[in-house]
């Protein structure tokens, strides 16, 4: 819905032949030429059909690939000339209208967050990929204004194993000419829902380029609004990837522009900053504007693109170890700090001691809160009161506290990633099916079950066997009234059990083809005992079985969480050391599986990952 009520928000967005050392044929000598693109589509994981161009290589039926993202309110089809202008005809090139672009825009009106946008690229990177035999080693992406972004938000979420990335103008920060513009967007979008608002862009302070302006002008799939919900989610994904953008180790290079009437610049330079990849570049063209990559003199920062590129592909494809994140790292180090108690007299201290007072207060009304100070924030049952999102209490007082408390940011991802487990496990169940491979299903720490029992109601494969395991013996026996409630109880066995006993997962009879561990690492900050329970799991599953997992690269409440509340071990302080994407991927690949799909949600706090077992 659009309202010109809501105009004067509108802002500006767009949005001869050599083989290097890794064997990849790159064709630097030939001349730019007319490179005409295949039309096709792909499909995303929730089944919306989005477009895309393709370029193939030029005599090379098999090489590397570069994978375009156009700025906001644009298409592929404006990404023609950098194809041509980069020069390198050793490259397949791939850009797609994202959804609610070009020829993808009939899904203008179809309600989508920006973590929609980033799973819809992870699930084309993936098409990419298996579609023309591309590893992902292989791949290079360029990102532009919002694009740029993208890329960036995917590579921090989903830990790709990319080639290199060039962010150009990234739009971390949209310049809203309004004073407060994005606190009042954020209070008409609680008070009315989800809007539409135009952009008032001139494409004279986009580009110098005479043809580039007057292209803008007249291309009829130039998309103008954009939904209030989309633009706020921009905002709070940057600021989140900025802030860690530490975890980022893909090669990365920046593109800033010396006049950008778009976006601000300096969130730019912070995320350059803040990168914790060795190998990064910034380039400053002073007196470009924010396309500038459709620039007038566009040949200088495409040949700085070009080199870049090139210099990535003339190594092997390496990233940095993760196994001993635990030991050394950044995260090691926010860990060490939680751990510290806070100075007598700081602000922190006292700050954190009032919020502590406001909870014990809070567990006089809430029966939620009570619950995590009987048994622990992070306990099971603190977990399935949660999952169930159903305020308690004989006053409407106490129940508006207890909504309060279920609504808290951390928990509405609990909830997320419930729902992301359950599509996981649903999917993985479907693929076993069509492998002609039994469901065996086994949860390692399955609390009281309800994430699995609930795929099990929805799910349509028949399963053999379901075990859920847990180490607390009261959480088994909640777990079985819970299935007796569900009508379950004689499909799926529970037992106790240490999820980190090696032996005794790998000894697990009938062997399981489907295992779940959610919730469970993110507890233990050492890597040791979780590389054991996954070495055990691998033991136990069989090949081509599958492994869901969930992590937590990101928590927007750390802090807090542990100054003030006590975790179910010894009722200490629940203090969390946070493991990027990354580093979880590499402790499941090292235990022997292969990640094939992953799931967040929009608040970048939960994931949701699954794992093939590799064949023994």
């Amino acid at each position: 819905m659009r309202n010109s009520f809501f105009s004067f928000f509108s802002f500006f967005m767009p949005i001869a032949k050599a083989r290097n050392d890794s064997g990849i044929s790159l064709n630097l000598a030939s001349p730019a030429k007319t490179r005409a693109p295949h039309e096709r589509y792909f499909e995303t994981a929730n089944g919306t059909r989005l477009f895309y161009r393709y370029w193939p290589a030029v005599n090379a039926p098999v090489g590397p690939a570069i994978i375009l993202l156009h700025r906001g309110h644009e298409h592929s089809g404006r990404v023609q000339h950098i194809v041509e202008e980069l020069n390198l005809p050793g490259f397949a090139m791939f850009a797609w209208d994202a959804r609610g672009h070009g020829q993808s825009a009939s899904l203008i009106d179809d309600p989508h967050s920006f973590g929609t946008l980033v799973k819809d690229l992870d699930d084309f990177v993936r098409h990419v990929s298996a579609t023309y035999c591309i590893p992902s080693e292989s791949i290079a992406m360029i990102g532009q204004s919002v694009g740029g972004v993208l890329a960036a938000a995917w590579v921090h979420d989903y830990a790709p194993r990319i080639r290199c990335m060039v962010l150009s103008a990234p739009a971390f920060k949209i310049k809203l000419y309004a004073p407060f513009a994005y606190p009042a967007l954020g209070f008409f979008h609680r008070l009315r829902g989800n809007f539409h608002i135009n952009s008032y862009v001139k494409p004279r302070i986009l580009t110098h380029d005479p043809e580039r302006i007057a292209s803008y002008k007249t291309d009829p799939l130039i998309q103008r609004p954009i939904s209030v919900d989309l633009l706020l989610g921009l905002y709070r994904t940057s600021a989140r990837i900025i802030a860690d953008a530490q975890a980022i180790s893909i090669p990365t290079q920046l593109l800033i522009s010396g006049r950008d009437w778009v976006v601000h610049t300096r969130p730019q330079a912070e995320f350059f900053e803040r990168l914790g990849t060795m190998v990064k570049e910034k380039h400053h063209f002073r007196h470009f504007y924010h396309d500038i990559l459709g620039e007038q003199d566009r040949r200088l920062a495409l040949e700085k693109v070009r080199n870049f590129v090139l210099s990535a592909f003339a190594t092997p494809c390496q990233q940095p170890g993760l196994l001993d994140a635990d030991k050394i790292g950044y995260t090691k180090s926010e860990f060490d700090t939680l751990s510290r108690p806070l100075p007598l007299f700081s602000s922190k201290r006292l700050v954190f001691g009032l919020v502590k007072i406001g909870m014990k207060i809070g567990s006089m009304f809430s029966r939620g809160i009570r619950l995590g100070f009987e048994r622990g924030f992070d306990s099971g049952s603190t977990l399935d009161y949660v999952y169930r999102n159903r305020a308690s209490g004989v006053t409407p007082i106490r129940r508006l506290v207890d909504r309060i408390y279920i609504n808290a940011i951390g928990w509405k991802g609990i909830r997320q990633r419930k729902e992301n487990l359950v599509q996981a496990l649903l999917d993985s169940m479907m693929r076993l099916h069509t492998m002609g491979m039994p469901v065996r299903l086994l949860d390692i720490a399955a609390g009281h079950g309800r994430y699995v029992l609930e795929a099990l109601e929805r799910g349509a494969a028949e399963t053999q066997d379901v075990l859920l395991r847990d180490l607390c013996e009261t959480n088994v026996q909640r777990g079985l009234a819970l299935a007796q409630e569900k009508k379950l109880e004689h499909t799926v066995r529970f037992e106790t059990g240490d999820a980190f006993d090696r032996e005794s997962l790998a000894k697990l009879q009938p062997r399981p083809t489907l295992a779940v561990v959610s919730g469970l690492y993110e507890l233990f900050p050492s890597n040791d005992p979780v590389s054991e329970s996954l070495s055990g799991l691998a033991n136990a599953i069989e090949a081509g079985g599958f492994l869901v997992y969930t992590g937590q690269p990101f928590h927007p409440q750390l802090e807090m969480i542990a100054r003030t509340l006590p975790s179910h071990r010894n009722f200490r302080p629940w203090i969390m050391r946070r493991r990027t994407q990354a580093e979880i991927d590499q402790l499941v690949e090292a235990a022997g599986f292969r990640k094939i799909d992953q799931r967040i949600d929009d608040w970048g706090i939960f994931t949701v990952s699954v794992a093939q077992r590799v064949g023994v």
